[in-house]
């Protein structure tokens, strides 16, 4: 059976040295949290799309994350009361779902529009299908978060963008030119500069990769011989 969320985010949450001095939340209550979640999403028949880490775990590993990333229309916030929305602009609201947080990216904003309509497969985490974002779609929003984030000097989040970046390309075959062609139409010709240099770097940093791979492989086979 594959991972569930309630062991996704657990998982974020033990391994969180931050969390160690505190109160560490009750994983029994953010297990329950996170299924009455959902239990909603479908018996409400919200039209959410599931981004961000938990929806990235499901394609590679390595990564900690401790909220759930969902995109949605904004008319559909009316049908869950049940989020508290900490703070809201025309394309995000952050809200928590009891103790759980939950981000909200709006379908007001053209590209998550585009990824909730056309980047979207289901993915099985335990025994729950849930409607979750394509590496494509996960790619495109990565790629465009990271122009503010490094106009912000947000460079923990960088470092966490890229190698999300990184290890999805290292485990899929993407046509990135052609992916990088479509985000062209929702940013200004400058960030589409930036992050064309940002891919090459990424690709040259995986071809490095292999490489590497390569001559050690070599270099203990004339050892052995």
């Amino acid at each position: 059976m594959t991972v569930t969320i309630s062991e996704i985010i657990g998982n974020g949450v033990l391994f969180d040295i931050k969390n160690w001095e505190g109160i560490m939340p009750a994983m029994d209550n953010l297990q329950n949290n996170i299924n009455r979640l959902f239990e909603i999403l479908v018996e409400r028949k919200i039209n959410y799309l599931l981004v961000g880490g938990v929806a990235i775990l499901s394609y590679i590993e390595g990564r900690n994350t401790q909220d759930i990333d969902f995109i949605l229309p904004r008319a559909e916030l009316e049908s869950l009361p049940e989020l508290e929305i900490a703070e809201e602009n025309k394309d995000f609201a952050r809200s928590t779902f009891d103790t759980l947080q939950v981000d909200i990216l709006l379908t007001q904003n053209p590209l998550f529009d585009l990824v909730q309509k056309k980047y979207a497969t289901e993915r099985q985490f335990g025994d729950r299908l849930v409607r979750c974002a394509t590496v494509e779609g996960l790619l495109l929003l990565k790629f465009f978060a990271l122009p503010s984030l490094y106009r912000q000097g947000n460079f923990n989040k960088v470092s966490i963008y890229e190698n999300d970046i990184t290890q999805l390309l290292l485990a899929y075959t993407i046509d990135l030119p052609e992916l990088l062609k479509v985000l062209s139409k929702y940013i200004i010709p400058s960030d589409l500069l930036e992050l064309q240099t940002t891919a090459e770097d990424i690709q040259t940093r995986i071809q490095s990769f292999y490489s590497r791979q390569s001559k050690l492989e070599i270099s203990k086979e004339g050892e052995e011989e």
